[in-house]
């Protein structure tokens, strides 16, 4: 059984092990090419989220095993508050079983308990399945980036993708 909740604190290793498997496939799903943050690091990240009303980390838990996360954080901007940016990871061994869509309907609830209108993310490109997934969550690309992230040594595109908090 697959259970989503708020990351907490002691889930550091594992979200940092996740990060880090997800950023070594072929894929090149991640900007991050090399190493996520240290368990120590990824701990005092979680607790500050922890306290902030502005920001969350969703995990997906599955007996016992962390299989998905999803961050969310609003932008501060005082004409853009009520948009909020969001980042989703699922282990490739639990993709394409609807981890990602539950991530996904947290994160709505989530808006719409924050009072964000707007949730907005980008994705390489290349990522077809992750497009699909978020199309069929009601997601729209609004925009073409080119060469818009650093990862390593080369500058990648990204699509910007949005989606209208609907009303509950």
């Amino acid at each position: 059984m697959i259970r989503v909740r708020r990351a907490e604190a002691g889930d550091a290793p594992a979200l940092v092990a996740l990060a880090e498997a997800v950023g070594r496939e072929e894929g090149r799903w991640m900007l991050a090419t090399d190493t996520w943050r240290s368990v120590a690091e990824e701990r005092k990240y979680l607790k500050a989220v922890r306290r902030h009303p502005d920001a969350a980390v969703l995990v997906a838990e599955e007996d016992g095993r962390i299989v998905g996360r999803l961050s969310l954080a609003r932008d501060l901007h005082p004409a853009s508050r009520h948009v909020a940016d969001l980042g989703l990871m699922v282990a490739a061994d639990r993709r394409r079983r609807g981890i990602g869509r539950m991530l996904l309907e947290a994160a709505l609830a989530w808006a719409r308990d924050a009072g964000v209108t707007k949730l907005e993310l980008h994705v390489f490109p290349w990522n077809e399945p992750a497009i699909r997934l978020y199309e069929s969550v009601g997601f729209e690309r609004e925009g073409y980036r080119k060469a818009h992230f650093r990862r390593g040594d080369e500058l990648v595109d990204a699509v910007l993708m949005a989606l209208s908090v609907p009303e509950a």
